[in-house]
């Protein structure tokens, strides 16, 4: 969608109307200037020292820099800016827009910029979003020509088919439709939410920007200069995170009440006499004025009709009540309405137009409103729940998910504007799959869906509403293991739970999920219980795992995009404790078993195999893309077949002759590391082969170099002298082999063609072929889980110490190691390699705690009823971050929980009885009140142990759990909202059931992603890493119209490209451009990450930076006191970020001149550094640098010498003497100590000056004794009786010598105490948001000069003395 509208192109940034949705990004030129204080990008890899290349105005000081920016302007104009641009390039192809006029119903004009290929849905989403027609919902675009011609435009219709815009000889005029009864409800929806700002979310930036704009408008705060910044005392709340959960969710914005009550009126539905005459409902209005009116809605109109009591009176009560819209009609008859409704609209134009679009799929909070917000009355609310109707829609409104997914797939994609209509096309559709798929699992899990097979056990009942197919993640092994019930038994007398299972008592299930406790040791017939109940536990976590990798296998056929060959719209929702799989209907799939429809794969485990060679062809063609290997198995018959597949997989015919491959839950081989009986479901991650296939890629080229060199050097160091034809010969081999060599360069794709993976290695199915080859097959596979154990995880480990990755919670730690193509069961290992560096340890730890405590919560919300789910999970919580014992009630037992429970879930299962009955005979004797803090360490000890193969030390671990980010992970995990209150730890129940506020779904799905934009964005990337920055500007300008134009603004994606863009503004010089594009970054990331996701928190650090860069450093203070707020929640305080943060707020405050403020954050950050990471690592150097820069402007140059000498000598450790960064750091020394020799000199000139001044006065007094009875008389008068014993000579201030001594006692005691508490710990290496990358770049600290002379007035130096002392009392006191 590249339109735009243009109505109100002058207004005041308060009065303008929001850009619609789709195009909010490609604003006008004037609407981009007044958006400046709301709008900007970040990179959260900057630091301070990146800003302060740049004066107070933004110019970039380098003139180099300043020709980056020429050029950046020069492509802006050549290509358009986009925000300013009416030509855009996508790709090869190019999105032009022109003016075009819409007649409005009301009469008005609106202009309108178009693109050829928007379509008719496109100019609908524009007038949608527009103040002057958004209350219109029903009606026909025509387009009128320049020759008199009228033609009705169809939806779906591309502008270009119907009208040629580019010559400005056509218009556009929407006209009236008849309303039917589905669009006349859609009206009454579409009036409500007009009237309600709950669908405005205001960013915190936007309301600081908003104040800082009308404070600097109020004549007292007139002049810059006189502003003074505030002091912001962020130390102290890191000491006490908790307190920040409070600050972090703002209250929602008051409703501007614009009429008392809109509802569907008794009178519904219209008598058939009145529905013959077009009534198809009826409404009853309350008006502000007080005054009460039945509406009716018809066909054509709405009218107010003359109903009074309960008698339908349908005649029209005033031939001027009528309107064509609701709202139209309310304005009529009420002037407050009208009144109201302008400020309502008023209100919404002064947010940013991104903060008015809804989210396809908002995050889950973990916080909610505390104290509670009333509860009111609301009749639209009431009428919305009331109306649900699980399993009994109309069939007409039921939408064909499938149909709908793959007539999108076919869509033509051979130009740019296809792909881009066909990604747009299934992104709208697989999102509204997974909206409706979220609301059909919830009903399924409230029983409020019948299950089309009602006689089967509970666990194993599948549902159909809304023609998508749900079922429980639960294993079909389950009727095996109750056959074999009786054997396990016999078998497991004697087998412990901490026994490793052998092949003949173990399931296909994960061998790491029981949960039982091991308090007590078993019996013979508790052993066999355990048994049977540690397979189905095992079962059960192999269906969650086959999930997992079904959904993933389902993406990398969807990315691989075979023609011919589908796969269904798919979805996983946990919610409640249970895993439902959500799938589109396969066509025919529900109307019997046909014999034919299957032509591939098994649905017996192996034992009949199913082959088609149509079928075969399509599925090699997608092998090939996914690095799968063609090979023969064989079926329990013996027959031989040639698979490119998992065994598992299944290719159907549907009953529309599309041919559907499903079960891909392996796509990726077996990791060999994990080859006992139970593990069949651990596989490599798709990343993990991309990496192992271009790392062998790039061995063989540089081996292939190698053998090009080796002949060369042989020649080279003989001196005999070979024949010509010899040479020639040696030189015809060396060109044939660089040729083989340029070959192989020419991609990764073709060296690594001759290497594909079987899938089926490692399996129980047989492997047909000769054993040669089957070797040949393992062995790659061991090749890759070797490269995974013993290549890619140390890196992993390494990147960690060197702060390359730095994750800050448990969601980016997962995102990290996907990345890295390593699976979250290696996150044990991880630990082991990181125990030297304690903030990734407590973070490994805490990840490993909530996995394993997830998987008891989940079994204990299954097990709840729902009246006691608030006190289940408080005592839950209580357990895990308190220390509770058991629940008062008679007879609870202080031993585990899991074990009788689940035996008795076990029992009920084997025995067919459905779990909610078997729940009403259990005495009302629900499972979490046995639980204790004890019981559950237990057993998460022992799934710790089992999952991740980690000795978790109990005491140590609940110590570590006791931290407000902790309960944030473990609330995100499970899906609970709990209550924005400060919560103590420390004490024995810290939560409350009235804290447990929401139970939320956490989906998994599989909408596409716009590949396109997404290798834009790579290579944008890399341009911007080597310097382009007009080529790079240009790459993210394309890919972020794409993505606007695919997903809308409300995506990931789109963030990455705003930060991108900001950053390459930023580098240009253009810090207000910066701010808007980094404001765009904030919301998008608020909205669709979180309030406190890691990415927001980067971009109010970023807005930070660069409103400091404008000189706007209240708004940069109070952007970085939330940034600091966020990651003490995500992260804590003992985070090299926060360190990293601390270092920019203390340059801040420098630059303002508050060096007090400054240096206590410093000291902060150095005792973060050096306990974190060591003192001899690369961010403690750039630590080190920040503190020299601030001694330096206080004048204290030895001081500023000593630390950049340790910065220094940290760099020459670990960069080499060589290095940019080390040259500069000799830069900053050398200037330091020109800075001290100044000083010295200067002092030497005004100690001589004074003693020859001296010297003249004495001669004088000798010469004019009556001049000292002059100067005695005037001392006594002054109360200095005792002048005269004093020496007359005075005698100059030492600044610098005395300011150096102060400052080195206080922070050599600084040291000193930090030393004598055990903080001084020496770590190992690491760096990411490190100044010591630009410090060449760091700002010249302002009024330098000044500096020294306010500071011979002070009887402290700036910055030590009572600051530190102050900060060490308040220390002292905390800790006492």
């Amino acid at each position: 969608m590249a339109g735009k509208t243009n109505k109100g192109r002058n207004r005041k940034s308060s009065q303008n109307a929001p850009v619609p949705a789709a195009v909010a990004a490609v604003a006008d030129d004037d609407t981009s200037q007044q958006m400046i204080l709301s709008d900007a990008p970040i990179k959260p890899e900057l630091s301070l020292s990146d800003v302060t290349n740049g004066d107070v105005n933004g110019n970039v000081v380098n003139s180099e820099s300043n020709d980056i920016k020429e050029d950046i302007i020069k492509v802006s104009e050549d290509n358009a800016d986009l925000e300013n641009q009416e030509t855009k390039q996508v790709l090869e192809g190019e999105v032009q827009l022109y003016p075009v006029t819409v007649k409005t119903q009301g009469g008005e004009k609106l202009d309108l910029q178009l693109n050829p290929g928007d379509s008719v849905i496109d100019i609908r989403q524009f007038l949608l979003e527009a103040h002057e027609t958004c209350h219109f919902t029903c009606y026909d675009l025509f387009v009128h020509k320049k020759d008199g011609s009228i033609h009705q435009l169809e939806d779906h219709n591309e502008i270009s088919e119907v009208a040629d815009i580019t010559t400005a000889d056509c218009s556009f005029e929407m006209v009236a439709a008849l309303y039917d009864d589905r669009s006349i409800r859609s009206h009454v929806d579409r009036s409500r939410d007009l009237l309600s700002l709950s669908s405005l979310h205001s960013s915190l930036s936007t309301s600081l920007a908003l104040q800082h704009e009308i404070k600097q408008k109020t004549p007292s705060n007139s002049d810059p200069a006189k502003i003074e910044v505030p002091e912001l005392d962020n130390l102290g709340f890191m000491e006490d995170v908790t307190s920040s959960i409070t600050s972090l969710l703002s209250s929602p914005s008051n409703e501007i009440k614009s009429v008392e009550n809109i509802v569907f009126s008794s009178l519904n539905p219209p008598p058939s006499y009145r529905r013959l005459v077009g009534d198809l409902i009826y409404l009853d209005v309350v008006t502000l004025e007080g005054n009460t009116y039945c509406i009716t809605g018809t066909t054509k109109m709405f009218y107010v009709n003359s109903s009074t009591g309960n008698t339908l009176d349908p005649k029209p009560s005033k031939a001027s009540s009528e309107s064509a819209t609701l709202i139209g009609l309310l304005q009529k008859i009420s002037s407050k309405f009208k009144r109201a409704y302008r400020e309502i609209l008023e209100r919404k134009a002064m947010a940013h137009p991104f903060e008015n679009v809804q989210s396809i799929l908002p995050p889950n909070s973990w916080l909610g409103l505390y104290p509670l917000q009333d509860h009111k009355r609301d009749s639209a609310r009431a009428e919305s729940a009331v109306n649900l109707t699980f399993g009994n829609e109309l069939v007409g409104m039921q939408r064909d998910w499938n149909e709908e997914v793959q007539s999108c797939r076919e869509f033509p994609h051979s130009t740019p504007q296809e792909r881009i209509l066909r990604d747009r096309a299934l992104y709208k559709v697989t999102s509204d799959f997974v909206d409706a798929a979220i609301n059909g699992a919830i009903g399924v899990i409230s029983k409020c869906i019948q299950p089309i097979n009602p006689t089967d056990p509970e666990c194993l009942q599948m549902y159909v509403h809304n023609n998508i197919f749900f079922s429980f993640a639960v294993d079909a092994d389950l009727e095996k293991l109750s056959r074999k019930r009786g054997e396990a038994s016999s078998e497991s007398a004697t087998v412990s739970i901490a026994d490793k299972p052998d092949a003949s008592d173990a399931s296909d299930g994960a061998a790491e999920s029981a949960t039982v406790s091991i308090a007590d040791k078993p019996d013979a017939s508790d052993a066999s219980d355990g048994a049977v109940e540690r397979q189905l536990n095992e079962n059960e976590r192999a269906t969650y795992a086959s999930a997992n990798n079904d959904l993933k296998g389902t993406k990398a056929y969807q990315e691989a995009d075979v023609p011919g060959l589908y796969n269904l719209a798919m979805a996983i929702i946990d919610y409640r404790g249970h895993r439902v799989v959500a799938q589109s209907v396969l066509p025919g799939i529900l109307q019997g078993d046909k014999s034919d429809s299957l032509l591939y794969g098994s649905v017996d485990n192996g034992k009949k195999i199913f082959w088609n060679e149509d079928f075969h062809l399509k599925v090699v063609e997608s092998a090939k893309r996914l690095h799968m290997k063609e090979h023969s198995v064989c079926d329990g018959s013996g027959n031989v077949f040639k698979l490119a597949a998992p065994v598992e997989c299944k290719g159907i015919v549907g009953s529309d002759e599309r041919q559907y491959l499903l079960d891909m839950v392996r796509v990726t081989p077996r990791d060999a590391n994990y080859t006992e009986p139970g593990s069949r479901f651990c596989i490599l991650r798709p990343e993990l082969i991309n990496a192992f296939l271009q790392a062998r890629a790039a061995e063989r080229s540089k081996s292939c170099q190698k053998q090009v060199m080796e002949p060369l050097e042989i020649s080279g160091s003989t001196e005999v002298k070979v024949e010509a034809n010899n040479a020639t010969s040696i030189s015809e081999a060396n060109d044939a082999a660089l040729q083989e060599c340029d070959s192989a360069k020419e991609g990764n794709q073709e060296i690594s063609e001759d290497l594909y993976f079987n899938p089926n290695v490692f399996t129980d199915f047989k492997l047909s072929g000769n054993e040669e080859e089957i070797a040949v097959d393992e062995e790659n596979v061991r090749k890759a889980s070797s490269y995974l154990r013993d290549v890619v995880l140390p890196k992993f480990i390494q990147d960690l110490c060197t702060l390359n990755v730095s994750p800050m919670d448990g969601q980016t730690l997962t995102e990290a190691l996907h990345a890295h193509g390593i699976n979250n069961r290696y996150i044990g290992k991880v630990a082991e390699g990181i125990k030297h560096l304690p903030h990734f340890l407590d973070l490994c730890l805490n990840e490993i705690v909530v996995r394993s405590a997830k998987h008891i919560m989940k079994y204990l919300l299954r097990e709840t009823e729902d009246h006691d789910l608030a006190a289940a999970v408080s005592h839950f919580l209580n357990c895990f971050f308190g220390n509770c014992q058991v629940a008062s009630l008679k007879g609870a037992s202080n031993a585990s929980y899991s074990r009788s429970q689940k035996q008795e879930h076990t029992s009920d299962q084997t025995s067919g009885r459905s779990l909610r009955s078997t729940r009403s005979t259990r005495k009302k004797q629900s499972s979490f009140l046995s639980m204790t803090s004890a019981s559950l360490w237990m057993d998460i000890v022992e799934l710790a142990k089992l999952k991740y193969q980690f000795e978790l030390p109990e005491e140590d671990a609940r110590s570590r759990a006791k931290k407000i980010f902790v309960v944030r992970n473990f609330c995100k995990k499970i899906g609970l909202t709990i209550a924005a209150r400060k919560y103590d730890l420390d004490t024995v129940t810290p939560f409350q059931p009235s804290d447990i506020l929401n139970l939320q779904p956490v989906v998994k799905h599989s909408i596409p992603i716009c590949s396109e934009a997404k290798e834009l964005i790579e290579t944008g990337k890399l341009q911007l890493s080597e310097g382009m920055l007009g080529e790079a500007y240009t790459i993210f300008s394309k890919a972020f119209t794409i993505l606007q134009q695919v997903t809308g603004p409300m995506h990931r994606e789109v963030a990455n490209c705003c930060r991108y863009l900001a950053m390459v503004l930023y580098h240009a010089g253009d810090m207000a451009g910066a701010i808007m594009q980094q404001h765009k970054e904030l919301i998008i990331n608020e909205r669709c990450l979180g309030l406190d996701h890691p990415d927001t928190y980067h971009s109010y650090g970023n807005m930070a930076l660069f409103y400091h860069g404008l000189n706007q450093n209240e708004l940069a203070l109070r952007h970085m006191s939330r940034a600091m707020a966020l990651v003490s929640l995500s992260s804590g305080p003992d985070h090299p970020d926060v360190a990293a943060t601390f270092i920019n707020v203390a340059m801040m405050y420098q630059d303002i001149g508050n060096m007090n403020t400054a240096l206590r954050y410093l000291q902060e950050a150095m005792i973060k550094n050096e306990r974190l990471l060591g003192d001899q690592h690369i961010q403690t150097a750039g630590c080190y640098h920040a503190l020299a820069i601030t001694f330096n402007c206080m004048g204290a140059f030895k001081i500023s010498q000593q630390h950049e000498k340790k910065t220094y000598d940290i760099l020459v450790k670990i960069l080499g003497e060589n290095d940019s960064r080390t040259l500069d750091s000799l830069n900053w020394l050398n200037t330091f100590k020109m800075h001290q020799l100044q000083m010295n000199t200067q002092k030497q000139r005004n100690q001589a000056l004074n003693a020859a001044s001296a010297q003249k006065a004495i001669d004088m007094l000798k010469a004019h004794p009556n001049l000292m009875q002059v100067f005695q008389a005037a001392a006594i008068a002054g109360g200095n009786s005792n002048v005269q014993n004093n020496p007359v000579t005075v005698v100059p201030l030492s600044r610098g010598r005395g300011i150096d001594e102060r400052a080195t006692r206080a922070a050599a005691e600084v040291r000193k105490k930090a030393a004598n508490r055990g903080i001084l710990n020496k770590g190992v290496p690491v760096l990411k948001v490190a100044n010591v990358n630009g410090m060449g770049l760091v700002l010249k600290p302002k009024g330098l000069g000044n500096s020294l002379e306010n500071q011979s007035k002070k009887e402290h130096p700036v910055g030590l003395g009572t600051g530190l002392t102050s900060l060490d009392a308040k220390k002292n006191k905390g800790k006492v």
